[in-house]
């Protein structure tokens, strides 16, 4: 797309699950409105936890929880009907998993984008302002999205599915990116390292993400010194049961949407530790073979340091200077490291572009509807909606990929009922041409 200015109907920020998902469900229920819809996502590939795809990583969530089958089972854009497709039905069959590796997941991600035949994707544009576009009386008739070459795109429908920011501690934001590296970014700047190099590391968080970057770091980088800082006074697995579970399904959105705020706020703790700062039994298991045999054979270059607050830290030129306080005695020690990976999870704040669109719009706060368009406040001939950032109002399975199928064809369903109940020649002057 090389013009400066391009009108579509529909655009959609990020090509992730959520809104590949969305793609599929324009496809298979408003075919007219996906032959002007586009994707688009500043990464030049799509893949799913890009940062983390180790090789051993695997999904912690049913391959029957893919874009579509939980809406049609009989939809050919199935992770099934991909394993058919690329003749790894039996293989997969016989591995007796309902998890599949993550890299064979991005993979059927593509192979979702490359048969999608209406809906339209580009990667390589990345988004540095959303506008509104708004008529004498005030009313949204529009959206303007503008990218960091310059161009912009003109569209009746927003809808943002990008993923929130990375969270940086502020102790560490400071310090040179190159030596505090995100789980978001793990396998690109891990790859850029001398693997035959006996780094000094540290490794910050108790989640999964930080449990997977421990456990690769032996690999990745097999001679370095890694300490594993935590203020926790250690791993926990997840609180997960089947009853748990439950509260993942599509239909709990409802129950949770509509509870009172005191109630939402109460499940939102008590499921909080079934998804954030806790690692998967499977990974708690091998995590601590390995520090068995480490302990066994007398090595220690490896080892989690619990209880424990980064204080302080500064960068030297030549390395990192963490300041530990422990949590038990108060006590303050000085760790020297040459980098820092972070599995610190992610900004609970909606994301920059959404803040600073809910901004322009003079909204005071971000609220969407059940259906997950943003309110404006006002009648509008043009609306947008959020996915994977509403876990406030729609659960804790917002960003997961528990619901995605069937939000993908609410949202679908909502913009078809805003075509009827506003025609795009309702738009006046301008606007109308271009939609």
């Amino acid at each position: 797309m090389s013009e400066l200015s391009v009108d579509v109907e529909l655009l959609a920020i990020g090509a992730g699950p959520s809104n590949l998902g969305l793609a599929v469900a324009l496809e298979e229920l408003a075919p007219e409105l996906a032959e002007n819809s586009l994707l688009i996502d500043r990464n030049t590939e799509i893949a799913w936890q890009q940062g983390m795809l180790m090789p051993w990583a695997t999904s912690q969530v049913s391959f029957l929880k893919d874009l579509v089958t939980q809406r049609d089972p009989t939809s050919k854009f199935s992770f099934l009907n991909h394993l058919f497709e690329t003749g790894r039905m039996d293989e997969f069959v016989n591995m007796s998993t309902f998890t599949p590796y993550r890299v064979e997941f991005t993979e059927y991600l593509r192979w979702v984008a490359a048969s999608l035949e209406k809906v339209k994707i580009e990667l390589g544009r990345e988004v540095v302002s959303m506008q509104a576009k708004k008529d004498e009386t005030g009313s949204v008739t529009g959206w303007v999205t503008t990218l960091a070459d310059g161009s912009t795109i003109n569209s009746r429908y927003l809808v943002y599915g990008g993923s929130r920011e990375a969270n940086i501690p502020p102790v560490l934001a400071d310090l040179p990116p190159n030596r505090v590296v995100h789980s978001t970014a793990y396998r690109q700047r891990v790859a850029q390292f001398d693997g035959e190099l006996p780094y000094r590391v540290a490794v910050v968080g108790s989640s999964q993400s930080a449990a997977e970057m421990f456990r690769a770091l032996r690999d990745d980088l097999p001679d370095s010194d890694v300490a594993w800082l935590m203020r926790s006074i250690g791993l926990s697995s997840d609180a997960s049961s089947k009853f748990t579970n439950e509260l993942y399904y599509p239909g709990f959105v409802d129950e949770f949407y509509d509870a009172r705020p005191a109630a939402r706020e109460q499940i939102l703790q008590e499921m909080y530790r079934t998804n954030y700062s806790v690692v998967t039994p499977p990974m708690l298991e091998h995590l601590y073979a390995d520090l068995y045999l480490d302990r066994f054979n007398g090595r220690t270059e490896r080892r989690l340091i619990p209880m424990v607050d980064i204080t302080a830290a500064r960068d030297t030129g030549d390395e990192l200077v963490l300041e530990l306080t422990d949590r038990r005695t108060g006590a303050v020690t000085e760790l020297h490291r040459d980098v820092v990976f972070l599995g610190t999870g992610f900004d609970t704040r909606m994301p920059r572009l959404v803040r600073e669109l809910a901004d322009s719009l003079d909204l005071d706060q971000i609220d969407v509807t059940r259906n997950y368009q943003l309110e404006l406040g006002v009648p509008s001939a043009a609306a947008a909606y959020l996915q994977g950032v509403n876990e406030q109002t729609h659960g804790i399975s917002d960003t997961l990929l528990s619901v995605l199928a069937q939000r993908a064809e609410e949202i679908c369903r909502d913009i078809i009922g805003h075509r009827e109940r506003i025609p795009a020649a309702a738009v006046s002057g301008e606007e109308a041409s271009a939609l």
